[in-house]
C-alpha cells in the first residue's frame, strides 16, 4: 500500500433479518481508499455494494470488523462523507438552485457563500440558465448533474456514488461518464463509485474491487494503469482491453 488511506475497511461483515430469516450481506470485506483516488466497487446485484457504502457513510455499523477514517476507527463518519444515491432525490417543489443549496443548508453552512460558489459552478455542470427551473423541467442527465453539484457543494472529504448513472439511457450515460471524468479531474475528490458496467469501471477508476455474489466478499482487486486525462477513445487501447478482460474474468463472465 503506497499511501496513508483516508478510508480503511478491515474484515467487515454485515447481516440483516429479512422476513424473519438471517441474510448475510457482506463477509470479511477489506479494502482501502487513498486520498484523491477514484475507487470503483463492481459485482452482481445484491452482493452488498450499497450496504458497504451505507457502512462507510456511517448510516450503518458493521457486525464485525472495523471502518477507519484517516486511521481512526472511532472517528465519526456520518456528516463527514458525501453520499449520492442512484436516484437524484431532487425536491419537486424546489427550483434547481434551491435543490443544489439543500446540502449546505442542512449542514448550516454559509448560504450566501454556497450560493456564490454554486453559481460559479453552474456552467461547468451544464446547468447555467436553469437556476429557476423545477426538476420536472430538466432532463435525466441534468438532474443527475444537479444532484452531484449538491453533493460536492457540501465539501466533504470523501464522496460515495451509488450507481449515479444507472437509470440513464445508453447515450446519456456515455455522455455523463465523459463529463464525470472532467469533473473528477477538476475537483480531484476522493470518490467511491458503485457500478455494474465494466467499461465504466475501467474508464473512470484508479482501482477496482470486484465482489462475489452474496454474501459479498472481495474476490479480486486491480489498479488501472491508464494515463489521465482519460476519454472514451481509450476503450480500444490494449491496456483497457486487458483490464476489461481481467474484471470480466473475476466476475466469472469470461471475455463477455
Amino acid at each position: 500500500m503506497a499511501c496513508e488511506p483516508i478510508v480503511s475497511v478491515e474484515g467487515v461483515s454485515k447481516g440483516f433479518s429479512v422476513d424473519g430469516r438471517a441474510v448475510q450481506a457482506l463477509q470479511q470485506v477489506s479494502l482501502h481508499v487513498c486520498e484523491g483516488e477514484f475507487v470503483t466497487l463492481i459485482g452482481p446485484s445484491g452482493c452488498g455494494k450499497s450496504t458497504l457504502l451505507n457502512l462507510v457513510a456511517g448510516l450503518l455499523e458493521p457486525d464485525e470488523g472495523r471502518i477507519a477514517f484517516r486511521g481512526d476507527g472511532q472517528a465519526p463518519r456520518l456528516g463527514r462523507i458525501g453520499y449520492m444515491p442512484q436516484k437524484d432525490l431532487l425536491l419537486p417543489w424546489r427550483r434547481l438552485l434551491g435543490n443544489i443549496l439543500l446540502g449546505p443548508e442542512i449542514m448550516r453552512r454559509d448560504l450566501d457563500a454556497a450560493r456564490r460558489r454554486a453559481r460559479e459552478l453552474l456552467p461547468l455542470f451544464g446547468l447555467e440558465g436553469f437556476e429557476e427551473s423545477y426538476p420536472f423541467e430538466l432532463s435525466g442527465g441534468m438532474r443527475q448533474r444537479a444532484a452531484l453539484l449538491r453533493t460536492l457543494l457540501c465539501e466533504q472529504e470523501v464522496v460515495l456514488l451509488d450507481e449515479p448513472l444507472g437509470a440513464l439511457d445508453a447515450l446519456t450515460r456515455r455522455t455523463m461518464r465523459d463529463w464525470l471524468l472532467q469533473i473528477w479531474e477538476a475537483f480531484r475528490q476522493t470518490m467511491i463509485f458503485v457500478t455494474h458496467d465494466v467499461d465504466e469501471a475501467v474508464l473512470l477508476s484508479d482501482r477496482i474491487y470486484v465482489f462475489s455474489p452474496r454474501p459479498g466478499r472481495i474476490v479480486h482487486s486491480l489498479s488501472i494503469p491508464l494515463p489521465r486525462p482519460r476519454s472514451e477513445a481509450m476503450l480500444a487501447e490494449p491496456v483497457f482491453v486487458a483490464c476489461r478482460a481481467e474484471v470480466l474474468g473475476a466476475l466469472g463472465l469470461g471475455n463477455g
